[in-house]
């Protein structure tokens, strides 16, 4: 798989059972991406700041620092984005990565197929996606301002940091402002017709969205919820 330059894309794989991380990585090398290993958090940060990554895949639970704290620190640090690897049953772990930043996660047991599948439509998104309409010069809408060209975002005048996800929901809010999306449009817009996770990810980036834009995210003026539908847009 050849990047945008040439290069092939390089995954920071962060898990410590041996067996499986040699698994994933064996899948991924021949399917043509280049592979970084770590086995504990503090491991991955080195790996992590020592050469530029295209994707990073996260086991939650890691000797020395958690996922969730590795994860909190990539996300302060980077826009890259993070695939999470999951216990069936860590709900919780699930939410509170996905609101650390995180872009998705995957549940264990799972296919390598599937994430595979994820890794591709993460890094085709990761900054390389056109607007609808071919819509690529600076949007505005209520008291945001964006340009996708750039990947800059401002609230009110002020810069604000978004991961790759939300910017690219935003973007898409703002592209089409005024118009109920729905629910499984969002979904296969920013994370692809295959997807194969829960509405609970677009549920998390949105709330992270209305954290960021929303002077009271919890009575929102802007991003609006269409109860049983979807979300919209408005000034």
């Amino acid at each position: 798989m050849r990047g945008i330059e040439g290069v092939e894309p390089r995954v920071l794989l962060v898990e410590d059972e041996a067996a499986l991380a040699e698994s994933v990585s064996y899948n991924l090398v021949r399917e043509g991406f280049e592979v970084t290993t770590a086995a504990d958090g503090e491991m991955a940060l080195q790996r992590f700041r020592a050469e530029p990554h295209s994707i990073v895949i996260l086991d939650l639970m890691l000797p020395k620092l958690s996922g969730l704290d590795v994860c909190r620190v990539i996300r302060a640090e980077s826009k890259v984005p993070i695939i999470m690897l999951t216990a069936k049953d860590a709900e919780a772990d699930k939410v509170a990565g996905l609101e650390l930043g995180a872009d998705d996660y995957v549940t264990k047991p799972f296919s390598m197929r599937e994430l595979i599948s994820r890794v591709r439509a993460h890094l085709r998104r990761a900054g390389m996606v056109e607007a609808p309409n071919g819509q690529t010069g600076p949007l505005a809408g209520g008291p945001v301002a964006i340009d996708p060209e750039r990947h800059e975002a401002s609230v009110r005048g002020h810069p604000v940091s978004l991961t790759p996800k939300e910017f690219e929901l935003l973007e898409l809010l703002l592209v089409r402002k005024g118009r109920l999306l729905t629910r499984q449009f969002l979904i296969e817009e920013v994370w692809g017709a295959h997807y194969f996770g829960d509405t609970k990810t677009l549920d998390v980036h949105v709330k992270r969205l209305r954290q960021k834009i929303e002077e009271d995210p919890h009575e929102p003026r802007h991003l609006l919820t269409v109860r049983g539908l979807g979300y919209k847009f408005v000034e």
